[in-house]
């Protein structure tokens, strides 16, 4: 880990690990028992904040991440990454039916690794003060998914973290640069999908990155396998190409899941980019 990075994670008092010219640093709200749709979820299955570093021109550091913050927090953290001279560039949703609510707040920078790490800092102290009111538990969901055959179906191996089996995918098929930053899929230029559960009794929730032309597919693709689509937007701006982001959820046998899941993403790369 480059020397300069080791220093954002003491400044920041984080964990974070460095990898594809990354570092990426962990902001998890495992503070908060999340249920979504009556259904108790594990922190992994989509309420991991995080933010990221990379190295562009002339020694610019770019920072991109997406913070998981309850409704109180959110006017807060943004005027305090406003304040410090810093981008908040998206804000929105990624579940129906959670409780408590939660919102995701995607932040951008630019400058020395030390000056980001100095500027995000006061942000990310207001994170977890103040603790929701506690809603209905959810149910949690028993018994064990057969995480070889998700990889088969979807086409790509995933990582365990708890009880979740997330699987990331990232868009080799374009590049996208930011002062000549390459923004990969751990800066956040990825389609993921978490599953939890059992094989008769699942839940998966993600994110699929795509070119204009590739929504309608996708969209099209993802409700006739009757998964729901919950959130559409942009997660950065100004890139070049245009790149949106829609997140779905889904409820069922969790080989069903994951067959919806490919037959989204099979909508991908179809189109050329604009380049």
């Amino acid at each position: 880990m480059p020397a300069e990075y080791a220093t954002v994670l003491q400044t920041l008092g984080k964990q974070g690990d460095f990898k594809d010219n990354v570092l990426k640093v962990n902001i998890p709200r495992s503070d908060i028992k999340v249920s979504v749709d009556g259904i108790a979820t594990p922190t992994p299955f989509g309420f991991g904040g995080w933010i990221a570093f990379t190295k562009g021109d002339h020694d610019m550091q770019v920072m991109m991440g997406d913070l998981v913050l309850t409704e109180s927090e959110v006017n807060p953290v943004m005027s305090a990454l406003l304040d410090n001279g810093l981008e908040v560039t998206a804000l929105h949703n990624h579940f129906f039916f959670d409780a408590p609510r939660m919102f995701y707040m995607h932040v951008h920078g630019h400058g020395t690794a030390a000056d980001l790490a100095k500027k995000v800092q006061p942000a990310l102290a207001l994170i977890g003060k103040t603790p929701p009111a506690a809603g209905t538990p959810g149910r949690a969901i028993e018994g064990k998914l057969d995480t070889d055959a998700l990889a088969r179906i979807v086409g790509t191996p995933g990582e365990q973290n708890g009880a979740v089996y997330k699987i990331t995918m990232g868009r080799s098929d374009f590049t996208m640069k930011e002062m000549g930053a390459v923004i990969n899929a751990r800066m956040g230029l990825n389609t993921w999908a978490a599953f939890y559960g059992s094989d008769a009794d699942a839940v998966v929730a993600g994110d699929v990155a795509m070119l204009a032309p590739e929504i309608t597919p996708v969209l099209k693709a993802l409700r006739s396998n009757g998964i729901d689509v919950v959130a559409m937007h942009h997660h950065m701006t100004g890139t070049d190409p245009d790149v949106y982001f829609l997140h779905y959820w889904g409820k069922g046998p969790a080989a069903k899941l994951a067959t919806g899941v490919k037959a989204a993403v099979d909508q991908l790369g179809k189109s050329k980019a604009h380049h």
